[in-house]
């Protein structure tokens, strides 16, 4: 199994995404192509004692920037770390492709370069978030700011897919992000799209007002592009939040440092479940070969774990399970 990474996206690349690559390695078994500047590569490497045993390098000499203008960067920077990394998934040198570059470049060339599935719309993309009771899936959270009701449908079908395939969940439960949880709640977008998914194989259980989805009880949460990426912002300033009034409230005095060495266990617990460097990134549902946005500012552990997903979506075949289900929905 090959997976392609860019080893020059994101905040501190190429150190963490090749820490992240040994890692993987070392753990899941998978070879790594990394694609950037050889030059570079090697002298982190170096300088960082970091093994490359199972770690090739693909020579690309230019990087796609955050403040690139993602269609216009794919297009003409064509020895960018992410082009020849996404061109050589296509051609099939590669197995998945994973990326902490700039999303809206990832998402335009992963349509342009990968090709999307058959029959669908839009990709989307879908954030693996910790709820309290299991993790869910929120999709899209950012690619598509203006949807139709046939694409948020298949936002449902591509997120169970996901769902069922890589993390493992059988007939996972769908829910409309809504301000309410009646069937007429909502624009005629949302009335719309519920009664579509209604009419779907899938295990829609209605509209989800926003205050329910951190509890996890919905294994996918289909929104809008626009709205998706509020409530994952969202989740991400109050999971930081809580936990840095925590740590006020143990650090306060004597007394609480004291109070502190006792729930010190469940507090670890705790931390670990709001950890997103445990899923690693967000899948880009939608295109032909697996595609796995890792954060721009993921550390070794984000980036191991982002690989992980990717071995994860070529083991239990998912894009081809999602394609079935985009084929299904249309009969």
């Amino acid at each position: 199994m090959k997976i392609i990474i860019d080893a020059f996206g994101g905040d501190n690349a190429p150190l963490t995404v090749l820490q992240g690559a040994r890692d993987a390695v070392a753990e899941f078994g998978v070879e790594i192509i990394a694609v950037g500047d050889k030059e570079k590569i090697l002298a982190c490497a170096t300088q960082n004692n970091i093994s490359m045993d199972g770690i090739t390098i693909e020579h690309a000499s230019d990087v796609i920037l955050m403040c690139d203008e993602p269609t216009y960067a794919i297009r003409h920077k064509k020895d960018s770390s992410m082009v020849v990394g996404l061109t050589m998934l296509a051609k099939g040198e590669g197995d998945a492709f994973v990326s902490a570059g700039s999303t809206g470049a990832l998402l335009a060339g992963a349509t342009l370069i990968v090709k999307r599935l058959k029959g669908a719309k839009r990709p989307a993309l879908g954030a693996v978030l910790p709820g309290a009771n299991k993790p869910y899936i929120l999709l899209d959270c950012g690619a598509n700011v203006e949807c139709r009701a046939e694409m948020l449908v298949q936002f449902g079908v591509m997120g169970s897919a996901y769902m069922e395939n890589v993390m493992g969940v059988k007939t996972p439960t769908v829910g409309l992000l809504n301000n309410g949880s009646e069937e007429s709640k909502g624009t005629a977008l949302y009335v719309e799209t519920h009664q579509q998914l209604k009419d779907t194989s899938l295990n829609f259980v209605g509209n989800i007002e926003p205050r329910e989805v951190p509890k996890g009880n919905i294994d996918v949460v289909v929104a809008d592009g626009f709205s998706g990426n509020i409530i994952l912002k969202l989740t991400e300033g109050l999971a930081s939040v809580f936990m840095g009034e925590i740590k006020q409230v143990f650090t306060r005095n004597i007394f609480s440092k004291m109070a502190y060495l006792v729930v010190k266990p469940g507090l670890r617990l705790f931390k670990r479940k709001l950890d997103p460097d445990v899923h690693g990134g967000a899948p880009l549902l939608g295109v032909t070969k697996p595609v796995i946005k890792a954060h721009g500012s993921s550390n070794a552990k984000a980036f191991k774990n982002a690989i992980r997903q990717a071995k994860l979506c070529i083991e239990t075949d998912m894009i081809n399970s999602m394609a079935k289900g985009l084929i299904d929905i249309k009969k």
